[in-house]
């Protein structure tokens, strides 16, 4: 058995067809493939090691949208049902009014009010079909309406290296330059401040986009934007604010708790009430309307009276037809017997 070997370092950039590692102990991700005992990868990109998972980051693209991806889009149509959406890829995605607001939205009602042409809204992608059809929605954490600031495009695919690890790349940009910054994992980036503090963001930005690739990233965009601003940047402090705010953005979704179909609807008590006639009946405010219906043969056969205690099932079940209390209802004959009659009959 060939001895496992990595032969390519994190954050190294590889080539299609490169060997990447040798044996079994690693295992291909995103933009590597396995090759009998081999790990290659299938795309110009930018390597990636969690764990002994191998991946590939590419370093140019378009954006491909998948569900769950939080973008930022541009209203460019209003439809009946909804608004169209602009997120920089080659399909458009649609708004729909459930989806919009939180607001009841009234039949006829101008939809400008809420979003007009050229708005442009954080929104979260919730479903991609096979057809690609996409829609996207506004209910959620941080899912807003963007007012002032300036857009900036970036290359899709290096919006990971922007975002940072669990977003300490870009929350190092907030703290040094006071600005509002939303990145969109589609390649569109919002940013609001004081007009000098956007132009440093911007210029952090680019050189984040331009630098992916190489090694350090982080050290160099520190010391870029502490010689810019003046200000003394605290790397492990911006960390760990950055996770607290991932997991209280984690914890602030909403949950959505699968109901059972039908309920048990007891609201005070046991299941079986004692009536005032000395009776037994589960047909009662509070208890449990699943009462004993008894066995079943051949007919309906009713369970405990709610009439003073009774049985109405004086007479036992009757095989034939109906086994109720119903005055005038005769039971159907036998299939046995019905056979003979028609035999005489001939």
């Amino acid at each position: 058995m060939t001895e496992s070997k990595l032969l390519v370092q994190d954050k190294a950039v590889v080539s299609p067809g490169e060997v990447i590692a040798v044996g079994m102990e690693y295992f291909p991700g995103i933009g590597t493939y396995r090759h009998e005992d081999k790990i290659l990868a299938n795309q110009l990109g930018l390597l990636t090691i969690e764990g002994k998972v191998l991946k590939t980051t590419p370093l140019a693209g378009r954006y491909l949208p998948a569900k769950n991806d939080v973008v930022i889009g541009r209203v460019f149509d209003i439809l009946m049902s909804g608004w169209r959406i602009d997120i920089n890829c080659p399909y458009s995605a649609v708004l729909p009014l459930k989806d919009a607001t939180f607001d009841f939205i009234k039949k006829g009602e101008d939809l400008t009010e809420y979003f007009s042409l050229e708005d442009y809204v954080v929104c979260k992608i919730t479903q991609v079909t096979s057809q690609n059809l996409i829609d996207v929605s506004m209910k959620g954490p941080g899912l807003r309406k963007l007012r002032g600031g300036q857009f900036m495009t970036v290359n899709a695919a290096k919006i990971p290296r922007i975002i940072g690890r669990k977003g300490s790349m870009i929350s190092m940009v907030k703290h040094a330059t006071g600005c509002q910054i939303a990145v969109g994992q589609n390649g569109l980036v919002w940013i609001s401040g004081e007009s000098a503090n956007e132009v440093v963001a911007v210029r952090a930005i680019r050189k984040i986009e331009m630098e992916a690739h190489v090694p350090g990233l982080t050290e160099r965009v520190k010391q870029f934007l502490e010689e810019t601003t003046g200000a003394k940047i605290d790397l492990d402090a911006i960390i760990k604010e950055a996770e607290a705010e991932d997991a209280a953005n984690q914890e602030r979704r909403p949950r959505f708790e699968e109901r059972p179909r039908y309920e048990n609807r007891n609201e005070g008590g046991e299941g079986e009430h004692q009536h005032s006639d000395g009776g037994e009946h589960g047909h009662h405010e509070g208890g449990n309307r699943n009462f004993d219906r008894g066995p079943r043969q051949g007919g309906f056969n009713r369970g405990p009276s709610n009439n003073g205690g009774g049985d109405r099932n004086d007479r036992g079940p009757r095989p034939g037809g109906f086994n109720g209390n119903r005055s005038g209802f005769s039971p159907r004959p036998p299939r046995s017997d019905a056979f003979k009659k028609d035999e005489v009959s001939q």
